[in-house]
């Protein structure tokens, strides 16, 4: 068990007991003492003197904020200065593989060099996502060169006027350090890009740590919470939020010591591997486990009055700024997702050849294994749950089908309408029209049931390997025969063919069934893989998360190109840094009008996936997947956030 830090208003009274506590600005700059520096880097780390010996090298300096003390102008040290009995050591901008050398002066500005970040994480998260939407569309509406490999660019003078608000985020070239350095008018404008994204990832991880600190020092070590729940509730709850804490801290303090050894950053992403391959195994256990937290978090809310009460003061607290106790529940793996977009943001800007190239590659293929493994653990865990569940309402009325299989799960579930056919008799055509049936679609097979008249079970009429379905498209012909589809069983349950004619509620939910239970037919738009510079792609300006399985979360800044729309407000995409492919709502994205800009963006993802493939001409391979992939099962929990399965099986 750890001590809490300076973050936030839940750690600020321990924190302020120290000579001095970790302050959040938007990148202001101030200095601190020996002491002060060793005092936080060592933070919290007497309960597990096992990595002090790996940490030792990372305890140099780290500049915070004095308590109510304002900061102090930088102040360069000398080689061999003894400050406070702390013999500092002088570093100069080394030149780096790929970069341009520089004759600069060997002064190190390290213990000034603030990252007092302002945001929260989730604030953060928020912040940088409508800033990267800012920034598209002024770069839509701006005709740059096209420079070499890298298409349109945005000028580090469009980061800066975009960033440059009263809430803005840290930038690089704000500290006042490298403005005076003169460093600005030395790099040529792509250095000073790759820069920015570097310092951006350093100064995210320092925002999540700041809100994993609130999520300890306010809920997970508050007397008054901990005293409500049971020792099993608490497991539930937080899980091994400690670990991944402890795995944060010392990242953190590895990303700091590299950026204060010199101005110019020289990597990062070697950092980024190298923790992801030996401490990041730890977000894979706590995601899995978040697949009960919301099960358990409703069920302790509904069944624990003291709890209640607790958890409804604390969330008040001005310290967690309106955000909901859940909202810190999810960060972990929020980060690690994150995490990857940023190493891929500086993969793209890196030279080719480069090291830093080689390192994003690297630490990029070792997040993806671990984004992929905790997606496999929730996705199993949650399918068999969800197949249980189902097998349970089901009732055959003949030949009984096995539902539960490792290999199976639910695509898509709803009420569909089955058309009775034509009328010639009078008999007939006193008879409805056409009356409900319910499908349950999986991966590989078809369900058509009838629910029953309680409403609880579903008795079985047909069913058919999804192997052995075809659609068929049929045209309005007025409002009876609106939204109708001939659904194909080449051999049912009894062996034989037959067709239903199936009338759904909408003209986007029929194309919905039609692309589900058919994923091979074509789209009406190209993939990503084909690399059509021609067809649409949307960038998400409002978070959407899936209702249905066949739709796809999305979050702020996400790039998709688009398969399919309908006229009533909805969109088919494929999300271009993942390939995931789902449903969302026009209303929650914008257009990217500008073919320059949809062509860079395209190169940009040909890249990443190059990179995934070692380097091999893996366009085609991914092309080849693409085309045949199924429509994703994105949706585990609205409440707990984003989930994408990284793999689907054909049937």
């Amino acid at each position: 068990m750890r001590s809490g830090g300076g973050g936030g208003e839940g750690g600020r009274k321990s924190a302020d007991a120290s000579p001095a506590s970790v302050q959040c600005g938007g990148g202001s700059i101030s200095s601190i003492s020996i002491s002060s520096a060793l005092l936080y880097r060592t933070h919290g780390m007497h309960a597990h003197t096992e990595d002090m010996e790996s940490l030792s090298e990372c305890t140099a300096a780290c500049s915070v904020r004095e308590p109510g003390g304002d900061t102090q102008s930088p102040q360069p040290a000398e080689e061999g200065v003894d400050v406070e009995g702390v013999k500092l050591r002088l570093v100069s901008n080394g030149e780096r593989k790929g970069s341009t050398p520089l004759k600069i002066e060997s002064i190190c500005y390290s213990l000034n060099i603030v990252k007092n970040i302002a945001f929260l994480y989730q604030e953060y998260r928020d912040t940088s996502k409508q800033q990267e939407i800012e920034q598209r569309r002024q770069q839509e509406g701006l005709t740059y060169g096209v420079s070499t490999g890298l298409g349109v660019t945005s000028p580090p003078a469009l980061q800066l006027q975009l960033r440059n608000n009263s809430r803005s985020l840290s930038l690089w070239q704000n500290l006042e350090v490298v403005q005076q350095s003169g460093l600005l008018t030395q790099l040529p404008q792509r250095e000073i890009i790759i820069q920015e994204a570097m310092f951006e990832l350093v100064t995210s991880e320092a925002s999540y740590y700041k809100s994993l600190e609130v999520l300890e020092t306010h809920f997970l070590k508050n007397p008054v919470l901990v005293n409500t729940l049971s020792q099993s509730d608490m497991h539930f709850l937080f899980s091994n939020i400690e670990e991944v804490m402890k795995a944060s801290e010392r990242f953190l303090m590895d990303l700091e010591n590299r950026i204060e050894q010199s101005l110019q950053i020289s990597e990062v992403c070697d950092i980024v591997h190298h923790h992801a391959v030996k401490h990041f195994h730890v977000f894979i256990t706590y995601v899995i486990n978040q697949v009960y937290q919301e099960k358990n978090y409703r069920r302790i809310l509904q069944g624990n009055q003291l709890f209640r009460e607790a958890m409804a003061q604390l969330e008040n607290h001005p310290c967690v700024r309106g955000l909901s106790f859940t909202s810190f529940l999810i960060l972990p793996f929020q980060r690690i997702t994150r995490l990857k977009m940023l190493v891929q943001n500086i993969l793209k800007k890196a030279e080719e050849n480069s090291e830093i190239e080689a390192n994003a590659i690297k630490a990029h293929q070792q997040l993806e294994q671990i984004v992929k493994e905790c997606n496999e653990g929730v996705r199993k865990m949650s399918r068999t749950e969800e197949l249980i569940s189902i097998e349970k309402t089901l009732e055959f009325k003949s030949k009984s089908v096995p539902v539960i299989s490792h290999s199976r799960w639910l695509l898509k579930k709803g009420e569909v309408q089955q058309m009775a056919g034509p009328k010639s008799t009078r008999t007939m055509r006193s008879k409805k029209l056409h009356h409900p049936v319910y499908l349950f679609l999986f991966n590989n097979l078809l369900l058509i049931t009838k629910r029953s008249s309680s409403g609880e079970k579903f008795q079985v009429l047909d069913s058919c390997t999804r192997a052995m379905l075809r659609t068929e498209d049929l045209e309005d012909q007025g409002q009876m025969l609106a939204n109708v589809f001939n659904l194909k069983l080449l051999e049912n349950q009894e062996e034989r063919p037959v067709n239903y004619m199936l009338k759904t509620s909408s003209m986007s939910d029929k194309l919905r069934w039609i692309c589900a239970l058919t994923p091979n037919r074509r789209t009406r738009f190209m993939s990503t893989s084909a690399h059509q510079p021609a067809s649409p792609q949307v960038q998400c300006i409002q978070s959407y998360s899936s209702q249905e399985p066949d739709e796809l979360s999305i979050e702020m800044a996400d790039l998709l190109n688009i398969l399919e729309r309908t006229d009533d407000g909805w969109m088919m995409g494929e999300r271009l840094h993942d390939g995931e492919r789902g449903w969302f709502p026009c209303r929650v994205v914008e257009e990217i009008q500008n073919q320059e800009v949809r062509a860079q963006n395209l190169r940009e993802c040909q890249r990443i996936h190059l990179a995934q493939g070692g380097g091999t001409s893996s366009g085609a391979r991914l092309g080849s997947r693409g085309a045949r992939r199924t429509p994703k099962t994105p949706k585990v929990s609205n409440f707990f956030g984003t989930w994408t399965d990284q793999s689907e099986e054909e049937q």
